[in-house]
């Protein structure tokens, strides 16, 4: 685990983020949101777009392209689909994150769970992860057609020889992911269970959020200078800010 920090120590906000449940938020620029796990079965879908250009938004082909990976984690970032950075993943004590696998869906909760509406159940209603999604980003105006691929955090997945994947189950409990926003963002998230998760009963962990200021970027830093994709995505952020840096 990293012990750098890459914020002032000052929580701005915090709040609880149930299991099951969904969450979004315009999120500046120079912020930190933190994630912390209080559970064992924590998974965190994450979906953004620019706030500013809601057409531009995460695209997972060229985030693990240019940075030569299958996964997430600690110094990766989230590239845009215009070749610019999104989010810098600064800390990560889970240290992989899936980026392959949708969000879970109505029947693949129902099949593995059964059901409990929210006539029956109220807040411990069994969600599911796309449908939750969908639910907070019809509050900035978008639709089912605006979703594409999300970030699974907390959650890892491996493949067999066959290429099928599977899920690779964990104790998540206080474990942290701090995520640096280096773009004006709408993000939302949903804390339902994994699509992958075999888990046979609907526990997902609570999970608690946490917003910090970021620190001023250094002669070096961990997600810029990870690889030269990096570079050249944050030199593409450094243009398309220059009125206002």
């Amino acid at each position: 685990m990293s012990t750098t920090t890459y914020h002032e120590d000052q929580v701005l906000w915090t709040q609880r983020l149930p299991g099951g449940h969904h969450w979004s938020a315009r999120i500046q620029r120079g912020a930190v949101l933190q994630l912390k796990s209080l559970g064992k079965n924590a998974n965190v879908a994450l979906y953004c777009v620019n706030s500013e250009d809601k057409l531009e938004r995460y695209n997972m082909p060229d985030s693990l392209k240019g940075q030569h990976t299958a996964f997430l984690s600690t110094g990766h970032i989230l590239a845009s689909d215009l070749g610019r950075a999104m989010i810098s993943i600064v800390k990560d004590d889970h240290g992989w994150n899936d980026a392959f696998c949708a969000p879970s869906t109505a029947q693949q909760i129902e099949q593995q769970f059964g059901t409990k509406t929210f006539q029956d159940a109220r807040n411990e209603m069994y969600r599911n992860g796309k449908d939750s999604l969908l639910l907070e980003m019809t509050k900035f105006g978008l639709s089912a057609t605006d979703l594409s691929s999300t970030l699974n955090l907390f959650s890892k997945v491996q493949p067999d020889d066959n290429g099928n994947l599977s899920y690779v189950a964990s104790d998540n409990t206080d474990q942290v992911i701090e995520l640096r926003f280096e773009m004006d963002c709408l993000v939302f998230l949903s804390s339902a269970p994994h699509a992958l998760d075999n888990s046979t009963v609907y526990a997902p962990a609570d999970i608690e959020l946490n917003l910090f200021k970021a620190l001023p970027l250094g002669d070096s830093d961990v997600c810029r200078d990870s690889c030269p994709q990096n570079q050249r995505a944050f030199q593409n952020n450094n243009r398309y800010y220059a009125l206002t840096a």
